[in-house]
């Protein structure tokens, strides 16, 4: 994959938290329209690496850039760009309970985007649909099942139209059937050429849906590889381990 076509690039990035290296040198690329999973036990560093993506943590040394924008370059300016380039959805919705779905969709596109209110108002309804939630732009979040509070999460950050999403174990606080409504969701979006990083521990739809397996263990990039190749043919023990036990 040359540079061009790389919509993130990571590069021998290293994130410590004191004493303790959560990353050791991960580097990979995501091409534009890629659906990635990065897979691994808990602890591995995955969802370290998605928050250093998304700007929300700095990194020790390594390069990661996003459309290519560095990451972690000082000023506001940038961190406005990055915003505006990467959505991320968090295991907790992060919905504000006072305010309605739509209102929690409009409020970022008044602040973020300066979007008048009919042309916000528009764009809510137009991302509600895509997660099927139109019968909900008046309800709060109190009167939501989880799987519908995360379904407007998503909806939120596609409001902004990101160029890339990130997704963090979006759906390890639901049961299976909700689980399944958020990932069809999800399912849908890389259909429509969304360019996805996600940690997940849901193999079923890694196998389905992503084109790049990442498998982490010990903070480092343990095997990576287009999806179907990976799982049939699994280089190391410690990946052989983690699939069975995943089954």
């Amino acid at each position: 994959m040359s540079a061009a076509e790389a919509v993130v690039r990571v590069a021998d990035v290293v994130k410590e938290f004191g004493a303790l290296r959560v990353l050791d040198g991960v580097g990979f690329d995501v091409a534009r329209g890629q659906t990635v999973a990065i897979v691994g036990r808990s602890g591995s560093g995955k969802s370290t690496l998605l928050r250093c993506i998304a700007g929300l943590e700095t990194v020790q040394a390594g390069t990661i850039e996003v459309c290519g924008h560095a990451v972690g370059r000082p000023g506001s300016a940038a961190r406005a760009q990055l915003r505006r380039d990467v959505g991320m959805v968090f295991q907790s919705y992060n919905l504000f309970p006072h305010l309605t779905v739509e209102r929690n969709i409009t409020l970022a596109l008044s602040l973020v985007k300066k979007q008048p209110k009919e042309a916000a108002r528009a764009k809510s309804a137009e991302v509600l649909a895509l997660v099927g939630l139109t019968d909900k732009t008046t309800a709060y979040p109190e009167q939501l099942s989880g799987g519908q509070q995360q379904r407007v999460a998503i909806a939120r950050s596609l409001a902004l139209e990101p160029q890339v999403m990130l997704f963090d174990e979006v759906t390890s606080a639901l049961d299976p059937e909700l689980t399944a409504e958020v990932l069809a969701v999800m399912e849908d979006l890389a259909r429509r050429g969304m360019t996805m990083i996600t940690v997940t521990h849901e193999m079923g739809f890694a196998r389905r849906v992503a084109d790049l397996v990442v498998f982490m263990h010990k903070g480092k990039v343990w095997e990576i590889g287009p999806t179907a190749e990976l799982f049939s043919k699994p280089r190391t023990a410690e990946f052989r381990q983690f699939v069975s036990s995943e089954l």
